[in-house]
């Protein structure tokens, strides 16, 4: 006759049984969180917001915690048991590394979401957005490259090996340092662009005679949209040790030229007058900056160079093209003599007087 002591004792009531717990402690888990799904409808705060992030990780760890529980009970040899720890503490450095990545996560897109960016001439919030958004990504892969160290140094065939390769890192790690340098490189990059703000989300550059909008800056790239909506990917450390123009590091707002070349018949101050009045009429000047000088001359033209200043450089463009266009037209209909024209001296022999 079978006792229950020995139907307990029995592989497959004891693997029944484990299922079981395993499935309560998870549906108790699927309850409580129903429960604060409740609690984050009601009360919209930042802890109860964390929490529905943090579901899954805490699903993950019920699952682990109610194997790390049960499992002592099952017949099983030392050495799977010990086999089976391993593998929970590893799972659960991973969960913590998995946690810790969320919260970050979420803490920084919460920031990100207090700032806008819809006024382009706020410089700061787009220096806050910057760097906050370096910070994610750096705060990514950091935490990827702790969580997966410290995985691997739980199993301690990999934790001897990797004292042994640190003791004798010789040529092998001379190559793995120079492979590498790249990604070392940007990241620290990355850092440095957080901090010391040569870029940021928003900014108008000129890189590789390429003029664009920094779209995104990214943990080891970033990505210039350009004006005629390519995308220009240069990697981080590029703004560190090369060169390139930043038009709107300081402010947004920037000064236009248009230059013509024109005869020397052209009275300049009429035409200054009516840059003014040009400019003045236009709704793309800042109220700013205006003015008109000859620049350079040679034998045939005069180079004249009018400057106004706009809020920011899509609209400088725009306005030095209307100021272009409503001056030739300006010059077209008052002083058409003044467009360039080619100059020649012509001289006429009489023959009859020199027949004579």
């Amino acid at each position: 006759m079978i006792t229950l002591q020995t139907a307990l004792n029995s592989n497959l009531v004891q693997w029944l049984l484990l299922i079981a717990g395993v499935a309560l402690a998870l549906a108790a888990h699927t309850a409580l969180w129903r429960l604060v799904a409740r609690r984050r409808r009601t009360e919209f705060t930042t802890f109860w917001r964390l929490a529905n992030r943090l579901r899954r990780p805490s699903r993950l760890f019920t699952f682990v915690a109610a194997l790390t529980v049960l499992v002592p009970a099952l017949d099983i040899s030392r050495a799977g048991t010990d086999w089976l720890e391993g593998i929970a503490v590893a799972v659960l450095v991973a969960i913590f590394g998995w946690t810790v990545l969320v919260a970050v996560d979420f803490l920084i897109e919460r920031a990100l979401g207090k700032l806008s960016l819809d006024n382009e001439e706020d410089i700061t919030a787009r220096k806050h957005v910057t760097q906050l958004r370096v910070l994610r990504q750096t705060a990514r892969i950091l935490i990827v490259i702790l969580t997966a160290a410290l995985v691997l140094s739980t199993f301690e065939s990999v934790r001897d090996y990797g004292v042994s390769l640190f003791a004798s890192a010789g040529a092998a790690g001379l190559v793995l340092g120079f492979a590498a340098r790249p990604v070392l490189a940007n990241l620290i990059a990355g850092i440095q662009i957080a901090l010391t703000q040569p870029i940021r989300i928003g900014d108008v550059v000129i890189v590789e005679d390429e003029w664009g909008w920094i779209e995104e800056i990214n943990a080891t790239y970033v990505v210039i949209r350009i004006w005629d909506w390519r995308r220009l990917v240069v990697p981080l450390s590029f703004f560190i040790e090369q060169p390139f123009q930043n038009w709107t590091r300081e402010q947004s707002s920037i000064i236009g030229a248009v230059t013509w070349y024109l005869d020397y018949t052209i009275p300049v101050p009429e035409m200054r007058e009516k840059l003014h009045e040009i400019v003045a009429g236009s709704s793309r000047w800042d109220g700013n900056v205006v003015n008109l000088q000859v620049i350079e001359t040679d034998r045939d033209t005069m180079h004249i160079r009018g400057l106004m200043s706009a809020r920011n450089s899509p609209t400088a463009w725009d306005l030095r093209c209307e100021v272009r266009e409503a001056m030739l037209h300006w010059l077209q209909a008052t002083y058409p003599e003044s467009l360039p024209r080619m100059r020649g001296e012509m001289s006429v022999r009489d023959e009859r007087r020199g027949d004579a």
